[in-house]
């Protein structure tokens, strides 16, 4: 398969279409000789999560008469966690704006903090997509990425990215919480936040000492579905009925109008990121929250202060909640 340079072009051009305004144009100028670029195509400002990838388009061509493409390979400052690759595929996007790959290479090879890839058709230009995921080495870190491209007639070419800074937080998202699975703990380990059933307290009490929050929910309006700690005054929970042993003051503040894009999935240019756990005043935190419902969510900060979580609403019918969540150490 011949994939002429004014199609490059095409596909370059495409790329730009779907990248943000302050992304790089691809391959700007006339290229006459092996050139390359590179953009990230994850979302800007969107923190980035340990667990969670980054995506890279890389561009590269050559004249024809000067030869063709033979292999790229990024290598990344810490090596990326498992699934991190490069896309086999090249894209271009067609009439009615639909990415539309063609596969001009072998699948990728990945060891430590390198990925390469090997050409298997006669190109001159294409438009690679690189996968990293980001490893728990990461947290709080930064990281660079080197990739470089090499031609059939010996020619290479380099493309130096970031340095992109790496999140502290934890991100979770699309748990149930009903009044069986009720019980909200931010303290475990790798986890943002992790639910126990009232069957899971029955089984080991002790576990009761963990809970950070308790989700019930009523059919009074004006409770409806509720957060508790284990100081929140009897009167506004209804039938709900803390369970022997919770006894964490966790403070909340109620939120609306942050629709965090990551927990969402909403197209808001809206992020919680760490400097907004850093930062946030939770002196005028409540023992309670009543009324949630979608797309609000809470601040919550931990009886010992050691953790921050953000709570987003996902969805709220009756009887239960969808909930995401991200979580901060301090």
């Amino acid at each position: 398969m011949k994939l002429k340079y004014y199609y490059f072009i095409l596909l370059s051009f495409a790329l730009t279409l779907v990248a943000c305004d302050d992304d790089p144009v691809l391959l700007k100028d006339p290229v006459s000789a092996l050139s390359n670029d590179c953009i990230k195509r994850s979302l800007p400002i969107a923190p980035n999560i340990v667990g969670n990838e980054i995506e890279f388009a890389y561009a590269m061509a050559i004249p024809k008469e000067l030869g063709k493409l033979s292999s790229a390979q990024v290598v990344s400052s810490i090596a990326g966690a498992a699934g991190t690759y490069f896309d086999p595929n090249s894209y271009y996007t067609n009439s009615s704006g639909k990415d539309i790959p063609v596969k001009v290479c072998s699948d990728s090879q990945t060891s430590g903090a390198t990925t390469t890839i090997n050409f298997t058709v006669d190109t001159c230009a294409a438009t690679l997509r690189f996968y990293y995921i980001i490893p728990e080495e990461a947290r709080g870190k930064e990281v660079r990425f080197s990739f470089s491209v090499k031609a059939s007639n010996g020619q290479t070419a380099e493309y130096q990215l970031g340095p992109y800074k790496i999140s502290k937080m934890d991100m979770i998202k699309n748990l149930s919480v009903t009044n069986d699975k009720c019980y909200l703990s931010f303290s475990e380990e790798g986890e943002a936040v992790h639910i126990y059933s009232k069957e899971d307290l029955l089984a080991d009490p002790s576990l009761a000492a963990k809970i950070d929050i308790m989700y019930a929910y009523s059919e009074k309006t004006d409770l409806s579905h509720a957060f508790y700690t284990g100081s929140s005054p009897k009167e506004y929970m209804e039938d709900a009925e803390l369970p022997s042993g919770f006894v964490n003051n966790t403070k909340m503040i109620k939120m609306y109008g942050l629709q965090d894009r990551q927990l969402a999935d909403l197209q808001y240019s809206k992020f919680v990121d760490d400097l907004d756990f850093e930062t946030i005043d939770m002196s005028k935190g409540v023992s309670y929250i009543l009324g949630l419902k979608e797309e609000a969510g809470a601040w919550v900060e931990t009886a010992d202060g050691k953790y921050r979580a953000f709570i987003y609403i996902n969805k709220a019918p009756t009887g239960e909640m969808t909930v995401s969540a991200k979580r901060y150490k301090m």
